[in-house]
């Protein structure tokens, strides 16, 4: 499973089931650093040190990072979905498609359905 790190923004309820599916998920709230306006950059290299991939519906600016600093532990950009399950579930089967999640750049949609 994977050790991954959700940025202030992302969706607590997600986190919690993708716990459930049994992947190591820390926060910015685990961390104490929610609600302080951490930039990107420095979200993204907390992540690095710690070897987790970054959950985030933050699409544009991890893309642009992922960009400007290709060498990280991954980035999953995720659209917002209402449906928590629904999303997590997205989340589990992108990750199990993946080999390694060292510098990948992971686009996770919300579905039509």
């Amino acid at each position: 499973m994977a050790k991954l790190y959700g940025d202030e923004n992302f969706p607590l309820p997600v986190v919690n089931e993708l716990r459930l599916l049994g992947h190591d998920v820390l926060t910015t709230h685990d961390t104490g650093h929610s609600k302080l306006g951490v930039p990107d950059e420095a979200v993204l290299a907390f992540a690095i040190a710690e070897g987790r991939a970054v959950l985030t519906i933050n699409r544009k600016h991890f893309i642009r990072l992922h960009r400007l600093q290709p060498e990280h532990a991954g980035i999953i950009v995720c659209t917002f979905d209402p449906n928590f399950v629904k999303q997590a579930k997205r989340i589990h089967e992108a990750i199990e498609l993946e080999a390694a999640l060292l510098g990948q750049l992971i686009r996770v949609n919300r579905s039509a359905s």
